[in-house]
């Protein structure tokens, strides 16, 4: 881009862009925004005309990335889409997957939540312009964290996405890894008066056989003085989702007495059971945009954004069951014949093989659910620019809720011994005495109906100014206060059939079955495993089995579920923007006070009924940091970064109750609302090359001391009388060190019209011992390696973009004596578009196109879950006018 055009047309939009503190890292940068101002109409036509052929395409939007990367201080990356609707993704997850140091948990086939240069989903922070945006989940076992649930923001609505990787103090804290700030656009920086923007598109998702529509919308206008805009973008997704898993239920914390023919008796882990399950989903997701701007004098830009998304995710699990821990007599033991252990990291044993007893051997439980997730922002946003100094503050509101009205479980059971067959990515299984395919030879037992609603609401209010200065070192100062008020709740209600009432009817699987179950996991399925069965037929569900269910229903609130977390956050910075010769940058700290109270509910040891209890934990934090970088020639910066920064633990962790496992009934979660947040001592250090118009290589070494993290151990409680397996989390003494580098290459190939991206990232990251005897952790949500490699094609209307996505294997919680692992995974995307005419193009897109498989297993190769979530392929039109 030639320097006059970054004078008179970026640096401005640069300093219009000013939301949030984040933007005051180009204070220095705002000294030149009255020259730009003082340009001509004439040379401002000129310009905007060039901007209109430089901004189109592939390769001009990766330059304006490196623009925006290259006038930092801080060590960022960016994404911006070329127009509203661009992205080859279904939520910016997916787009951020192509950023160096993220992976993307990808279990439901979209990306979800993302892992920052080896730290977990839940130590990473995200908002949407500066601010945080409150998100639930519908998964009635899924925990409420603090990692936003990506599921809510499609990618349409973004108008550029930074990842900071090294904070500033002007920024919130929260993140361990990296922060990531989502801008949507704004109805004055379009160009034209009026925008209109429409697309269309029909997805075919392969594995469930279905072509659902997608639709986006966005107008824009503003008025002819350029003071007053108005945006509405809107966008209606539906995906059929399917997704087919062999699955495990392990045993989690505890050993169970193993019985063999000759009386022989081994403590082993037993896993619950395991089974064959099919998954489907109806997504429904509607998300409406509206921004007003208004600049009532030069000076000033105030903005009002207005932020829905409503999520339906109607959806049903049929998993057709074997039993081995639910089989346990009344002396508590398994009796296997000719069992087959394993050893584990613990030094214990394993059961993954034998014939288990006939009786119960068989069950088969499909699960409907009515589940949903809704996310609000209201935000105000306000700033002035005076002679030597800004003003800017913002206030606002975000709410969510999420969770199932109904998650109805059919409990059907009958007789027949199974016989295992259990190893890493294995789950051999034998029905010895019925055929899976006969529905008669099972019964409707018993069932309930598992309700949850999560709910989250914070309120904040922050107040910014800069002023500029003329000293030889510093050229502005930054102070500013927050405070932010957020309150998370859950509540569980149970509801259990009465199997006495009047109403109640022991269907066989014949009365509600028409046939056998697709095919399942025919990607994953592995030798001796289960992949077809008898199964629900919807339609007899809905006439027969839930009226029936909801006539014989008996519901109670769940009060060891139930908690509520308050928090109250108050914060203030200093920061200083300095610049001296080659050398730029910021310092600063950031005095953060963290109020928390966890309200839930225990049983009294006395009584055996619950009472309620409340826990007060508060710390302060101080928070300092230095950003530098140094422009060693017109082509080469160097950059450095050292802080200290902290993240508080997921909402789910600090509750004083008890929540029942939804499947495993014999076990349970619970938290501690004592637990310590964790801080990290970082440093990074980098080099970036911009040796050609949209061109870089980069290099970036980085470390993180954590002082603590959060592991969960299991261990028997007796809670209500019951006996549980609860797993509890707890602080590590010793935390953990994260060591690692990325590299990054980027670069079109002259005026050929390709061009490739390309990073890599290492992390090494080493935890010790949390307990003497337990197993060595490691990192949860580490992957040691990481890259993206894309290649792309544009000239003459035609563009084409093909990607690939690997990171290695993670690890998650402790399980059976070791950790679980998640296993690497490797995707390929892509995209395609032709330019029809200026204003209308035809696209396509494939997802996944490899249909790559999502494995878990424990350290010692005990199987967890094998998922096949299949490709997705669309075509569409769109049109700008």
């Amino acid at each position: 881009m030639s320097q006059p055009l970054f004078k008179q047309k970026l640096l401005p939009s640069l300093i219009s862009l000013m939301l949030g503190a984040t933007a005051f890292h180009n204070a220095s940068a705002a000294d030149e925004a009255p020259q730009a101002a003082a340009a001509t109409t004439a040379q401002a036509g000129k310009n905007a005309e060039l901007e209109t052929v430089e901004i189109r395409g592939v390769r001009a939007t990766l330059q304006r990335n490196l623009s925006e990367k290259r006038e930092q201080n801080a060590i960022v990356d960016s994404i911006r889409s070329e127009d509203v609707g661009k992205f080859p993704d279904r939520n910016v997850a997916d787009s951020l997957q192509r950023v160096p140091g993220i992976s993307v948990d990808r279990g439901w086939g979209e990306g979800k939540a993302i892992f920052v240069r080896g730290t977990d989903k839940s130590l990473n922070m995200t908002q949407l312009n500066g601010q945080a945006v409150s998100s639930s989940e519908w998964w009635l076992n899924e925990p409420q964290t603090r990692s936003f649930n990506y599921d809510i923001l499609p990618s349409e609505i973004v108008g550029s996405i930074n990842v900071y990787k090294s904070p500033s103090a002007d920024q919130d804290e929260g993140s361990i890894g990296g922060l990531v700030n989502v801008k949507t656009r704004k109805p004055l920086d379009f160009k034209d008066q009026l925008t209109a923007q429409a697309s269309v598109e029909a997805v075919y998702s392969k594995l469930p056989a279905k072509t659902d529509p997608q639709l986006s919308g966005l107008l824009n206008w503003k008025n002819d003085d350029k003071t007053f805009g108005v945006m509405v973008a809107v966008n209606r997704q539906t995906r059929t989702m399917r997704r087919d898993g062999l699955e495990n239920f392990t045993a989690g914390g505890s050993t169970t007495p193993i019985v063999d023919q000759n009386g022989v008796k081994t403590d082993a882990y037993a896993s619950w059971g395991g089974g064959s399950a099919i998954f489907r989903q109806d997504r429904e997701r509607n998300t409406a945009n509206v921004a007003l701007e208004f600049k009532p004098v030069r000076e000033a830009d105030i903005i009002l954004n207005y932020m829905n998304s409503d999520m339906k995710m109607d959806n049903n699990n049929q998993n057709y069951l074997w039993q081995a821990g639910g089989l346990a007599d009344a002396n508590g033991n398994i009796n296997v014949v000719d069992p087959k252990f394993i050893s584990t990291s613990d030094g214990k044993k394993a059961l993954v093989g034998g014939t288990l007893p006939k009786v119960g051997g068989v069950s088969f439980e499909p699960i409907y659910r009515k589940s949903f997730m809704k996310s609000d922002v209201l935000d105000l946003d306000g700033s002035y620019q005076g002679t030597n100094w800004k003003a800017h503050g913002q206030v606002g509101t975000t709410s969510s809720s999420g969770g199932s009205t109904h998650d109805r479980h059919f409990w059907m059971q009958g007789d027949s011994r199974v016989q295992l067959d259990l190893g890493p990515d294995k789950y051999g299984v034998k029905y010895l005495d019925i055929s899976p395919l006969d529905p008669k030879v099972l019964t409707l037992q018993g069932g309930d109906d598992r309700t949850r609603e999560m709910k989250g609401k914070e309120n904040y209010v922050q107040g910014d100014l800069v002023f500029d200065l003329t000293t030889p070192f510093f050229n502005a100062v930054s102070i500013g206060a927050k405070f932010r008020d957020n309150t998370l709740e859950n509540t569980r209600i149970q509801g259990v059939a009465d199997t006495k009432s009047p109403d109640w009817k022991p269907f066989s699987l014949a009365d509600l079955s028409t046939g056998p179950s697709p095919l399942l996991s025919q990607a994953a399925a592995t030798p001796g495993a289960l992949t077809q069965y008898a199964w629900f037929d919807d339609g007899l569900v809905d006439s027969k089995g839930i009226p029936m269910y909801d006539k014989v229903m008996k519901y109670a609130p769940l009060p060891g579920s139930n908690y509520k977390i308050h928090e109250k956050i108050s914060a203030a910075y200093v920061k200083g923007d300095f610049a001296i010769d080659k050398l730029r940058g910021d310092m600063g700290v950031r005095f953060v006070k963290t109020q928390q109270n966890s309200q839930g509910n225990v049983i009294n040891a006395n009584t055996q009924k619950f009472e309620s209890t409340s826990v007060d934990n508060n710390y302060t934090d101080v928070l300092p940091n230095l950003n530098m970088a140094y422009d060693l020639n017109k082509k080469v910066i160097l950059r450095g970064a050292i802080s200290k920064v902290m993240a508080r633990h997921s909402f789910n962790l600090l509750s004083p109750g008890f929540t029942p496992d939804g499947t495993i009934l014999t076990d349970g979660k619970a938290g501690n609302p004592l637990l310590k947040p964790v801080h990290a001592n970082q440093a990074e250090f980098g080099a970036e090359w911009y040796f050609d118009d949209a061109a870089v290589i980069a290099a970036t070494a980085f470390v993180k001391k954590l002082d603590t993290f959060a592991y969960k151990k299991y261990t028997k409680e007796v809670i209500g009388g019951q006996t549980f397996n609860v797993q509890r989390p707890y602080n590590a003494d010793n935390g953990a060190d994260i060591k690692g580098f990325e590299l990054q290459w980027q670069q079109p190939f002259g005026n050929s019209g390709f061009g490739a991206v390309a990073n890599y990232t290492y992390t090494d990251a080493k935890a010790g011992k949390v307990n003497p005897g337990d197993p060595e952790l490691k990192v949860l949500g580490n992957s040691r390696d990481q890259y993206n490699i894309s290649g792309y094609y544009e000239k003459n209307g035609i563009s084409l973009r093909v990607s690939y996505n690997y990171r290695s294997k993670s690890f998650g919680d402790l399980d059976s004596g070791g950790q679980q692992v998640n296993g690497a995974y490797g995707q390929i995307d892509a995209t395609a578009s032709w330019d029809i005419t200026p204003k209308l193009s035809l696209f396509a897109t494939g997802v996944n196109l490899n249909n790559e498989l999502v494995k878990q297993n424990t350290s010692d190769g005990i199987p967890v879950g094998i998922y096949e979530n299949g490709a997705r392929y669309s075509v569409g039109l769109r049109a700008k006018f």
